[in-house]
């Protein structure tokens, strides 16, 4: 069974479903604007529970291929200070000769010390961990991982919004039969606020395999909607995203970045 098709219809249903809500604006509470700037924000003071979904359909040097990556991700503020996020994949990847397989992926968790800055800025230091909890040695990487992670957002103005996170990580246990892992991730983080709700700016997942010397660097364009509701503030995207710079076999040459991000109140 292909367990990504029920997972794309799920996630196909959701976001259509949130655009209806979106278009009609039914059940909006408050000023849009006041929530728009937070919606986007990794550190904010907020419960939150994201749906996204990377489309990749075509790969550096492997013609004819494409991939899937759906991911679920939850996050929850510990008292006034720290903030706990973890993330779980279901990939579905190309494995040769025109042939794919699907599965489970490696549990990332982040754990954060935040503060604020003078500047107005946010930012947060942790350490992060990843578990090789992947259903097939093509999802994962068979390797027990961590390292350190910083974020920093700056919310200080009601148009504009920027940051970034940059982490780093290596193997410490695991299948000695697999390939050692070590990465290092940036994201840059833009957003331009358009007013009632409406926003553009990008997200986009730099990565570098520190083991192989290959690269991904992708940016980013977004469509968003933010729409607050009686408990839970909605956003809605969707982010082409195109890739500038990249090396090695089986990197992304374009991926459509799709989400239904919740905010709890």
């Amino acid at each position: 069974m292909n367990i990504m098709r029920p997972i794309k219809r799920l996630t196909a249903l959701l976001i259509w479903l949130s655009c209806a809500v979106i278009a009609q604006e039914a059940g909006v509470t408050g000023d849009t604007d006041d929530y728009a700037s937070d919606a986007n924000n990794p550190l904010a003071d907020i419960t939150a529970f994201n749906i996204q979904n990377y489309y990749i359909p075509s790969l550096s040097e492997l013609d004819d291929q494409n991939a899937d990556s759906f991911w679920l991700r939850y996050a929850k503020p510990l008292g006034k200070s720290w903030l706990f996020r973890a993330s779980l994949p279901v990939s579905r990847v190309p494995t040769g000769a025109g042939e794919t397989t699907s599965g489970l992926g490696d549990l990332n968790l982040n754990l954060w010390w935040k503060t604020t800055l003078k500047s107005g800025a946010m930012f947060g230091v942790g350490p992060t961990i990843t578990a090789p909890t992947a259903s097939e040695d093509e999802t994962g990487t068979n390797k027990w991982q961590g390292g350190l992670s910083l974020l920093t957002f700056n919310t200080t103005s009601p148009r504009f919004q920027w940051g970034g996170l940059i982490s780093w990580q290596t193997d410490f246990a695991g299948d000695d039969d697999a390939p050692d892992a070590e990465s290092v991730v940036a994201q840059p983080i833009y957003y331009v606020q358009l007013g009632k709700g409406l926003y553009t700016g990008g997200a986009p997942i730099w990565v570098y395999n520190v083991e192989t010397s290959d690269y991904h660097v992708p940016v980013g364009l977004r469509l968003g909607k933010v729409l607050p509701g009686p408990k839970v503030v909605y956003n809605v995207f969707v982010e082409p995203q195109w890739t500038i710079l990249d090396r090695g076999p089986g990197q992304p040459e374009f991926q459509l970045y799709a989400a239904v991000n919740l905010q709890f109140k």
